[in-house]
């Protein structure tokens, strides 16, 4: 039963998502990209949704989020190292390609924190590196990682952006190593991959990777 269903969308092809509890019709949105609104509107029909989160503040991952807030009446999770960005987009020193109405974060996420949606269970990992706020979403019942831009299929996110540290990134990308090899990657940007898939790029992290993504 598939209970994650991604749906790219704006200038860099954004993975927005779609979780699902299929048992007790609940869901809610990552990373709502630009002209994500609609199609995710329609992929929520059937079911209640409860949240929207964010891996990180970069433009191309919170565009719809105000529209889809005000829509839904629901909160925005972001971790709070991230949060400013959200105010206030562009202060992360990134050029913006369109206008973008800041708004106030409902809540914040954090490192080992859990939350849940209907019986699924998910857990906060916080990666550092790509952004100060970084997080991936893992749900260990179903071996699923919501990677956002820390780790693509084949590389990793860009550490040239303002905000971007490479030696956290190292350390997040250590952290990742640990789950489980067949663990499926949902990432930002993309194809789906496995951890076992990316183990040699995990392993030559700290080689000071050559080719990061343009993410």
């Amino acid at each position: 039963m598939k209970i994650l269903e991604s749906i790219p969308c704006g200038p860099f092809a954004t993975n927005a998502y779609i979780l699902t509890c299929k048992e007790t019709n609940r869901g809610l949105f990552i990373d709502p990209a630009p002209d994500s609104y609609d199609k995710l509107v329609k992929a929520s029909a059937s079911c209640k949704i409860e949240a929207i989160l964010l891996t990180h503040s970069h433009w191309d991952h919170m565009t719809d989020a105000k529209k889809l807030k005000e829509r839904f009446d629901v909160p925005v999770y972001v971790h709070p190292e991230d949060s400013a960005n959200v105010r206030h987009p562009g202060s992360d020193g990134l050029p913006l390609m369109m206008s973008i109405e800041g708004f106030e974060p409902d809540r914040d996420l954090a490192d080992k924190q859990t939350l849940h949606l209907g019986h699924l269970q998910i857990d906060v990992i916080h990666t550092p590196g790509h952004t100060p706020g970084g997080v991936c979403f893992y749900l260990a019942e179903h071996k699923i990682l919501i990677s956002g831009d820390t780790l693509f299929k084949g590389t990793i996110g860009n550490l040239s952006f303002p905000t971007a540290n490479p030696s956290m990134m190292w350390k997040s990308l250590e952290t990742l190593a640990k789950l489980p090899p067949d663990t499926r990657i949902y990432p930002g940007h993309g194809p789906t991959t496995t951890i076992g898939e990316e183990g040699w790029l995990l392993s030559q992290a700290k080689a000071n990777f050559e080719h990061p993504s343009t993410y």
